[in-house]
């Protein structure tokens, strides 16, 4: 059997401040962005990754969720606790740079880590945490 990562999952609360974060200031290429009864998922990956995508969806859109559920995820949302991601970069003090000055939420600068990388941490408009990660 051989898997590969097609698409993973983040929450987003607002599709146009997602959009420009993953879009404008990550470079990802926009895949697709559909609506459907006012809510939006909008599908993105990194340039010359085509199988690889990061689906943004609306949280509110998945099935069975009670309203109890929803007010939960929506605070571990604005806490940043819900959802996470780890990027890989060649350089994460140039990434880092770049997400800085872009005026991301900063959770971590670039910090040499024991078990062999360098990476950063900050988090999207919807508070996902962002692990960028170079190898030393």
């Amino acid at each position: 059997m051989q898997l590969t990562i097609h698409s993973s999952f983040l929450p987003q609360t607002d599709p146009e401040a997602s959009l420009a974060f993953y879009r404008d200031t990550l470079g990802f290429e926009v895949r697709g962005d559909v609506g459907y009864q006012g809510l939006r998922w909008i599908t993105l990956g990194p340039k010359g990754q085509p199988d690889t995508s990061i689906v943004l969806f609306p949280p509110s859109a998945t099935p069975g969720i009670t309203e109890d559920e929803q007010s939960v995820i929506a605070e571990m949302m604005a806490k940043g606790t819900f959802a996470s991601v780890n990027l890989a970069t060649d350089d994460v003090d140039a990434t880092f740079a770049t997400l800085a000055e872009s005026g991301a939420d900063v959770v971590q600068e670039p910090t040499d880590q024991p078990y062999g990388l360098r990476d950063c941490a900050v988090r999207d408009p919807a508070g996902n945490l962002l692990r960028i990660q170079q190898r030393v």
